[in-house]
């Protein structure tokens, strides 16, 4: 795959740190939400989730992905009676299942290696809650890599709001204009533009089941570790 060529050469030049995206951009982890949401489901007497449906919903937090699942399934009026509960049960199955389905994208540690050679301060970013975002890059040896780490519960809001992308530069110590942010998803694009940082997206993962080729970012890399050369060429 040929390299994105969107951003200006001066741009890449005093790029000084990378906010990279967890599910769908590091680590796969689709089995891991679907089977906490099955378990959240069959304690609700709700109809079990398919690995299909569920990618539609993955990548807006675990409050979205819950009442997503929800709305498909009841009516209108009991989906925020029945949310809560749900949300609850949803927290305690993932914490059960957390790593346990999961496989870490080829490319994901030699690129984050790479980055970091190259002089580049990292930080991940993700919707999903701090504890489990935590836990999993600790099980999948990929947490020393970071200089921090945020989850949904972070800050006030979420990707693709750009506050979590702000306080994570702040947090390096760095301007928009010195970063670079690596998803999979619109919302990892939304974010970063509306934060003036540059993007670019993987095409293996979520993306609420649309074509990563229908996201507005700065080209696409099919792995981290092309992202790292990106910034050479």
């Amino acid at each position: 795959m040929s390299a994105p060529a969107i951003v200006p050469r001066v741009a890449r030049e005093q790029i000084r740190g990378a906010i990279i995206d967890l599910d769908g951009t590091m680590v796969d982890t689709a089995g891991d939400f679907n089977a906490a949401l099955n378990l959240m489901l069959e304690g609700s007497g709700l109809p079990a989730i398919s690995s299909e449906e569920l990618l539609r919903y993955v990548g807006k937090g675990s409050e979205h992905l819950v009442r997503s699942v929800l709305t498909a399934r009841l009516p209108a009026d009991q989906v925020d009676a029945q949310f809560a509960a749900a949300l609850d049960r949803y927290q305690h199955a993932y914490a059960t299942v957390n790593g346990r389905h999961s496989a870490v994208y080829a490319d994901v540690a030699e690129g984050l290696a790479a980055l970091r050679d190259a002089g580049l301060k990292l930080v991940c970013v993700t919707n999903k809650p701090h504890r489990f975002a935590e836990d999993l890059l600790t099980q999948v040896g990929l947490r020393a890599y970071f200089d921090a780490v945020f989850g949904g519960d972070s800050f006030e809001k979420k990707k693709p709001d750009p506050l979590p992308l702000i306080r994570a530069s702040e947090a390096l110590g760095l301007a928009p204009a010195q970063m670079l942010a690596i998803g999979d998803s619109e919302n990892d694009a939304l974010a970063a533009r509306a934060a003036g940082i540059a993007v670019l997206t993987v095409p293996y993962g979520y993306n609420h089941g649309q074509p990563v080729h229908s996201i507005d970012s700065d080209g696409i890399v099919g792995s981290l570790l092309e992202a790292a050369h990106w910034l050479h060429q």
